[in-house]
């Protein structure tokens, strides 16, 4: 099977590139022309200390972002993300500045939406609110729905906004599955988280030891030929262990993790990839998108977590319930107890992590910007960012042809592949 899988990356890749190749030949030119000026010496840095070299990569090779929260945050506090918008962590400027390309917009709906059921309504919502985005800044953003997309698009200076749907509640409000996939995926979803924070018709969640389902339900096995069939990314984030094996022994295309990190380096946060999952996603052919908050990438984080809430349980007890007095305990808690922010340093750990379990073919980026609260990377707070995660990589001795794959890709070539594989090839 892995070889099988492996014949299917190469092939896949050369396709995407062949879309693009003029971009990337004369990319790769240009970054000859440059280290040739400077003499193969380290480059200038500048104020913030990130190279000139990694500055110029991030506009040069395309980044795509699997997974950013802007359209819950926007839906719960509305605010122009065509414009600047400092108080958030995705807006144009930045994306821009930090030379992203592709933003994954998760159409996040809570397990709560699909308790009162109203998970289809905010769904659809959350997809009306960022086609209107679009169309007050049609200079600035535009949908993307396949791969081609994505290269007619890198070519006018817009940012792509592409869809995910984070908790695949929103399509079991409907009498017909199959119904339902169609009519999303027409709104332009492109990859499906099957389950959130607690099991929903499909699967087990990673958060919810009770697993009701033991892995998939059958509901669950139907999804993910449907989203097979229309060529539909599955997402293995949230998930339990058994649900995610599951997917993987079912789907005959490539799995994408939209936004997880390693549990080596958090022993027993199962919503982290274990190295056995890492390495069974790259012999599919698949993708592990890297989570920047430090609640996913370091452990002095997770126990600052953990130690908070138990903390918070003891002095509160049955006044817990209440949000006002939790958010007032949470802040008392954090200034007597500064957070452990992770760094740079600690992401990249994990990207190096997949790249020693499964190959540099096989990682990508998938932040939870606007998602994960102040609890992002000292240097890697925003949109604006990616050129310090690009330093870093250039640090750690990876080449610009590994740094371009890790950057988007990789994550292209999955994405494709799903498409090709679909009743309808874009």
């Amino acid at each position: 099977m892995a070889a099988g899988a492996k014949s299917v990356k190469n092939r896949t890749f050369h396709t995407y590139q062949k879309v693009d190749m003029s971009k990337h030949f004369h990319s790769l030119v240009l970054a000859g022309a440059i280290s040739f000026l400077l003499g193969g010496c380290q480059q200038a840095e500048d104020a913030d200390g990130i190279s000139s070299r990694a500055q110029a990569l991030a506009q040069r090779y395309l980044i795509v972002d699997t997974h950013i929260d802007a359209p819950y945050r926007h839906y719960r506090d509305p605010v122009d993300l065509g414009e600047a918008a400092p108080d958030r962590e995705f807006d144009y400027p930045r994306a821009r500045e930090g030379g992203l390309d592709v933003a994954f917009m998760s159409i996040y709906t809570p397990a709560g939406a699909a308790e009162a059921g109203e998970a289809r309504q905010l769904a659809e919502r959350l997809i009306d609110d960022m086609e209107g985005l679009v169309a007050t800044h049609p200079d600035r953003f535009a949908i993307a729905t396949c791969t081609a997309d994505v290269a007619r698009l890198r070519e006018t200076g817009v940012v792509a906004l592409a869809l995910g749907m984070e908790n695949g509640s929103p399509l079991a409000e409907a009498s017909n599955l199959r119904e339902s996939v169609d009519h999303f995926f027409r709104r332009g979803i492109r990859y499906v988280t099957l389950a959130h924070s607690r099991p929903n018709e499909y699967s087990d969640s990673s958060y919810d030891v009770n697993e009701r389902w033991s892995g998939l339900s059958e509901a669950g096995r139907e999804l993910v030929a449907l989203l097979n069939e229309y060529g539909v990314m599955i997402d293995i984030s949230h998930l339990s262990d058994k649900a995610a094996w599951q997917v993987l022994e079912l789907s005959k295309a490539p799995v994408i993790a939209s936004h997880s990190s390693l549990r080596h380096f958090i022993p027993g946060f199962h919503r982290n990839m274990s190295d056995d999952m890492v390495k069974a996603v790259a012999a599919q052919g698949g993708v592990v998108q890297i989570n920047f908050g430090s609640g996913f990438v370091s452990e002095p984080a997770r126990r600052w977590a953990h130690e908070r809430d138990g903390a918070m349980r003891d002095q509160l007890g049955d006044q817990i319930t209440d949000a006002t007095v939790r958010r007032a305990f949470m802040e008392t808690y954090r200034e007597d107890n500064p957070y452990p922010f992770a760094t740079i340093e600690t992401v990249v750990d994990h990207i190096e992590r997949v790249v020693e379990l499964a190959g540099a073919d096989h990682v990508g980026l998938g932040s939870d910007f606007d998602g994960v609260g102040d609890t992002l990377p000292v240097g890697l707070k925003d949109v604006g960012d990616f050129p310090a995660l690009i330093d870093g990589l250039l640090r750690r001795g990876y080449n610009e042809e590994t740094i371009a794959n890790i950057l988007g890709l990789n994550l292209m070539r999955a994405w494709g592949e799903a498409e090709r594989m679909s009743m309808d090839p874009c």
